[in-house]
This record gives structure tokens, C-alpha cells and sequence, in this order.
């Protein structure tokens, strides 16, 4: 039998879909429960008491009943907001939209994830609040690589742990090799060194504790590049917010 609970929670809407004639179905990220699917009835008749509580782009504390394994219920919203800019902004709804499909891939339902709750958080703050978007999507990408069980070696070199030389990236090694066995992979990557500082910066950086980051165009394009090469590689995945992204990336050339 599938146990209740009753409960107030904290959660960011993932997305939402229509269901039946009248009502929806909505994907929330919880701190307490991890993710979780509520079925909301009379969602979508006009009128709904609970309309701006279930936007896209919401987040907030509710009150509702979880259940474990089937669908939860949303009685009331009690203290919502919404990430405002990214709602208006079709980039920024794109770059946020991708990071939650991030996080709906790499968990399952029903487990929770405080950490990731936070870094989620914090992640569509930074970018409603105007900081670089391609910089929180690198950070999220890089330190969920762990969580899909890719973990390339960004320490030191994956052959001999050294640190103090220039890296390039090894697919093959499984991480980063230093200039002393650049021999040993005819197929690496040919990374700058700036590209490598930052891979490496952001596979470490607190996300709550962000400070001015500034990179430069030609680093950021070379950062997606390789993500994308290991996402596709390694991963396995290819997201249709990933896809939408790019298109609208394509649309500021």
C-alpha cells in the first residue's frame, strides 16, 4: 500500500503537463522528497485559486499530501514566488529549462536530494539575477557528471597524478593527462589551457558561494564543445531542452 503524508514542503516546479479535460499534472523538485508528480485537479478551468502557484518557473512552499509511489496532491500554495526574468527572457527560460532536465535525468523519483535541491536553487537565482548563464550551466553540467556516473579524473594527470604541467583532456584516460603523456592518446582533445583551468574550476566551485566569474567568448565556446562531447560520449544522453538551447544560441550569431 502506498504510504501518505501529509505535509508542507518546498519545492521548484520542474515542468507541467495537461491532463484530461480540466486538470494537470506538475513535476516538482522537493526539498524533503526529492522529486515528486501532483496531480492538481481543475488546474486548467478558468479561475483556478492556485494559477500562479503552479507557473512555470515557480517555486515555494506548499502544502500537499506525498505519497511514495503514486501521484502526490497540492492543497494550497503558501508562500510562492517566480524567477520573473527568466520567465520573460526566452534565453534564460532556455538555459533553466535544460538545467531542470539535467536534474530530472539524473535522479530518480522519490529520492530525496537536498544538496541538489540547493544547487538547483541557486543555480536559477544566479541566472534570474543577470550572471552568465553559460557560467551556471558549465558549473551544473561539470559537478552532475559524478551523479551519472561519469567521473573524469580533473585532479591531476590520470596516468602519473601530476599537477603542475600542461593538461589536455583524454576520453580514452578518463579525465585529464599531463604534457608528459600527451603521447599516449593520439585522439585527445587539443584543449587550451584555459579551457582546462576553468573545467577544473568549476568541477570544485561551491555554486552558494559564486563570486564575479568572467570568461571570454572563445573559452565559453570551447568549454560547450567539450561538454557536449562528453555528455554524447560518455553520458549517453541527449536532452531536447539541450537541443532547443543550441537553437536559440544559434539565433544570437
Amino acid at each position: 500500500m502506498d504510504s501518505q503524508t501529509y505535509m508542507n514542503f518546498h519545492g521548484i516546479l520542474l515542468y507541467r503537463r495537461d491532463y484530461k479535460e480540466n486538470d494537470m499534472l506538475v513535476k516538482f523538485l522537493t526539498a524533503e522528497a526529492g522529486k515528486k508528480m501532483f496531480f492538481i485537479r481543475g488546474a486548467r478551468k478558468r479561475g483556478f485559486k492556485m494559477m500562479a502557484d503552479i507557473l512555470p518557473f515557480t517555486y515555494g512552499t506548499y502544502s500537499g499530501k506525498i505519497n511514495n509511489e503514486n501521484l502526490s496532491y497540492i492543497y494550497s500554495g503558501l508562500d510562492t514566488s517566480h524567477y520573473e526574468n527568466i520567465s520573460e527572457d526566452i534565453f534564460l527560460n532556455a538555459y533553466a529549462t535544460y538545467i531542470m532536465s539535467l536534474i530530472d535525468t539524473a535522479f530518480e523519483d522519490s529520492v530525496p536530494i537536498p544538496f541538489w535541491f540547493n544547487q538547483l536553487f541557486a543555480a536559477l537565482r544566479f541566472i534570474d539575477n543577470g550572471v552568465d548563464p553559460d557560467v551556471i550551466t558549465n558549473i551544473m553540467e561539470i559537478q552532475l557528471l559524478d551523479v551519472f556516473g561519469v567521473k573524469p579524473e580533473l585532479r591531476g594527470c590520470s596516468v602519473c597524478g601530476r599537477n603542475d604541467l600542461n593538461f589536455d583532456y583524454s576520453e580514452s584516460y578518463g579525465g585529464l593527462i599531463c604534457q608528459n603523456h600527451f603521447h599516449l592518446d593520439e585522439n585527445r582533445l587539443h584543449l587550451d589551457q584555459k579551457t582546462i583551468y576553468y573545467l577544473r574550476r568549476f568541477s570544485i566551485i561551491d555554486l552558494n558561494r559564486l563570486g564575479n566569474v568572467n570568461v571570454n567568448e572563445t573559452t565559453k565556446v570551447n568549454l560547450r564543445k567539450l561538454l557536449d562531447k562528453i555528455y554524447s560520449d560518455s553520458v549517453g544522453i541527449h536532452l531536447k531542452s539541450k537541443k532547443f538551447l543550441d537553437q536559440i544560441n544559434d539565433l544570437k550569431l
